[in-house]
This record gives structure tokens, C-alpha cells and sequence, in this order.
């Protein structure tokens, strides 16, 4: 059973500008060790840091890169999230859980804006693994 949210404006404007701001931290942090690619929306590739070329400089590059690459990583996904959940405020779909189709609490919503799930199912998922 399929319900539409009753979010005010005003609320679903809280969340879209607390989602844009998200979203350019994401991407000014994410263009600090990577770059972006021009074929892949939301897509950023990891430069490998040149310090120099004695062993131990070697050795804090491939240490850097291999941390930048977990971040770089996490922060697509977390972007991927945020630009989701703003395509779905566009849609009106914004707030309407996955899985079972009624609206996502708006306490929920505020605290993690990028939910697609309710708590409910959110918890049965979880139970599942």
C-alpha cells in the first residue's frame, strides 16, 4: 500500500539545503585527492601523491593512496546517497520508504536526510544479516 507523504514545504526546503550543502562538502573534499570523472556522474578517481623518490617518501604514497582510495570510495557512495535523495525530493517520491511504500518519519528524515527506508524495515533488514 502506496502513500504519499504530507511533508510541508518548508520541511522538504530544510532537508533539500541541508542535502546541497552535503553535497559540495562532499565533492570540495573528495576534489582535495581526487579527480572527478568527466564521463561518470559522481564518479572521482584518486591521484596517487608524488613526495619523491627516496624509499620512505615511496612508502607514505602507496600508504596515502590506499587511504584516499577508501575514502574516496566512501564519499561517492555517501554522495550518491545525498544526489538519490535529492532526484527523489524533485520526483515527489522523497520520504517514501523502499520497501514497503509508507512514509519514512520525518524525525528519521532529519536525522539521516538520505533515508529510503523506515525504521521498521530498516530494522528487519538488519535482523536479516
Amino acid at each position: 500500500m502506496s502513500s504519499k507523504p504530507s511533508f510541508s514545504k518548508e520541511f522538504l526546503a530544510k532537508i533539500e539545503e541541508n542535502l546541497l550543502k552535503e553535497k559540495i562538502k562532499m565533492e570540495n573534499e573528495l576534489n582535495k585527492f581526487a579527480k572527478k570523472n568527466p564521463d561518470v556522474e559522481n564518479d572521482y578517481n584518486s591521484t596517487f601523491p608524488d613526495y619523491g623518490d627516496k624509499e620512505d617518501e615511496n612508502a607514505s604514497e602507496v600508504a596515502d593512496y590506499e587511504t584516499n582510495l577508501a575514502l574516496e570510495k566512501n564519499l561517492e557512495k555517501n554522495l550518491r546517497d545525498v544526489v538519490n535523495s535529492l532526484q527523489r525530493i524533485k520526483k515527489g517520491t522523497y520520504g517514501i520508504c523502499k520497501y514497503c511504500k509508507k512514509p519514512i518519519e520525518e524525525k528519521r528524515l532529519l536525522a539521516r536526510p538520505t533515508s529510503n527506508a523506515c525504521m521498521e524495515c530498516k530494522k528487519a533488514i538488519k535482523q536479516e544479516f
